[in-house]
């Protein structure tokens, strides 16, 4: 690949607003833009920054349940009356109460700790989720970057086709008119001419518009002067790409969030069996009491509780059979996930490695056409060959050129798909 020389793009966008200016960005240098201002990596930090309050949140239960409050009444006639006539006597007419007490769990049937593994997972459920999300994004900005550097180098390519038609034009508006060549042979020129002015408006408004979309994903106005430094070269064949992908498996946060759904769903399943076990705790209280016109007496005390949920057994064994046939399908899940995704390696491979081929044949047809433009052309300066004969051999280069950077963008995109099929892609 040593005829796939380096360039250096400089992608002007082409709208009436005034530009703002931007230094040349690299393919890294587009990446961090885009993970800083990425909405869905936004919210993915978000969602992790959820997920750690409520593991805070479930730290909690381990300790005691402490509440507090009172009372207070008077009432319009005593609660209680003792005697008859003017010897009766009323209590509980008026009076206060308050107290304060603590509940300490002891045994909660493990729902206490089971609640507090699963916050846990919840944490590295929103960590992995996190690594996709950036992984989709690092792979789509990558995608978009050789696009627009493919189209850039298009525009080159039909510029330097566009120089030579305007040369040719001249030479043949000059032999015309000495009368050396017919009317005809000058139609095909400006024919062929005004074709490639309506492929050079129709591209022009692809790179614009690819431009504008790759600085919305990026985070930059859609009128900015997007100047973008890179090459489409290719360091030789894929091999050295090519990993273990039963090892590479691993290391896919898909993978990981497979993994991590057999596990909440086991522990789920024991949050359901704790909710039909015994529940132990203790606590402690203190209370201050007033009544009508009485002293105010404190005093307090320790109690144990347990409650065994007996009627809820039967239920609960359903209750349970029913978690264990969703454990199971999310085992099941998690398996056929694992496949596909050995899968999806295989054939992510297999993509990189045609898209090599396309370079070569693309390297191959590119070399003939510019042999076959050469031939051509000399013998057109000869008055050997017709000007349209000369005009097709142009064309074909052409043809060739655009196809084979076409061929070169492809494999890199597909070398991206590889590396993020791999858990490789770079953040």
């Amino acid at each position: 690949m040593k005829n796939l020389l380096p360039l250096t793009l400089c992608v002007s966008l082409l709208v009436a607003a005034p530009v703002i200016a931007q230094d040349s960005l690299s393919l890294q240098a587009c990446i961090d833009l885009a993970l800083k201002n990425n909405y869905a990596v936004k919210n993915s930090q978000l969602e992790l920054t959820a997920a750690l309050q409520t593991r805070r949140a479930a730290v909690t239960n381990y300790f005691p349940q402490i509440g507090a409050g009172g009372l207070q009444f008077h009432a319009e006639q005593p609660l209680m009356a003792f005697g008859s006539g003017s010897e009766s006597m009323g209590l509980l007419e008026k009076g206060s109460v308050a107290y304060v007490g603590a509940v300490q769990p002891l045994f909660a049937g493990g729902r206490i700790l089971n609640g507090n593994k699963l916050a846990s997972l919840g944490v590295e459920v929103a960590r992995s989720k996190g690594a996709r999300t950036r992984d989709e994004v690092v792979l789509q900005t990558e995608v978009q970057f050789w696009q627009v550097i493919s189209l850039q180098e298009k525009t080159r390519t039909i510029r330097a086709y566009e120089q030579m038609l305007d040369s040719l034009q001249s030479q043949v508006e000059d032999a015309y008119a000495s009368g050396v060549v017919m009317q005809n042979d000058l139609l095909k020129v400006r024919l062929q001419r005004s074709e490639v002015m309506l492929n050079k408006s129709q591209l022009s408004n692809r790179l614009t518009l690819a431009s504008m979309a790759f600085c919305q994903y990026l985070g930059l106005p859609l009128n900015s002067d997007l100047v973008l430094r890179d090459s489409l070269a290719i360091d030789g064949p894929p091999q050295p790409l090519r990993v273990d992908h039963s090892r590479a498996l691993t290391a896919r946060s898909e993978y990981k969030l497979i993994e991590l759904s057999v596990e909440a769903e086991k522990l789920q399943t024991n949050l359901v069996r704790g909710e039909y076990l015994p529940q132990v705790a203790v606590g402690a209280n203190y209370q201050r009491l007033k009544f009508d016109d009485g002293d105010s007496r404190s005093f307090g005390m320790v109690d144990g509780t347990i409650s065994v949920p007996i009627s809820d057994w039967w239920r609960g064994s359903h209750e349970l059979s029913k978690r264990k046939q969703q454990q199971r399908i999310a085992e099941n899940n998690f398996r056929d996930n694992a496949e596909q995704l050995l899968l999806q390696m295989e054939k992510s491979w297999q993509d990189l490695t045609d898209a090599y081929t396309q370079v070569l044949l693309g390297e191959e047809a590119q070399r003939q056409a510019a042999e076959n433009m050469k031939v051509n052309q000399d013998s057109y300066d000869n008055g050997l060959t017709p000007v349209s004969d000369l005009l097709e051999a142009r064309a074909l280069l052409q043809q060739a050129q655009d196809q084979a950077v076409e061929a070169r963008a492809h494999y890199l995109t597909q070398r991206s798909h590889y590396l993020q099929a791999t858990g490789r892609l770079q953040h």
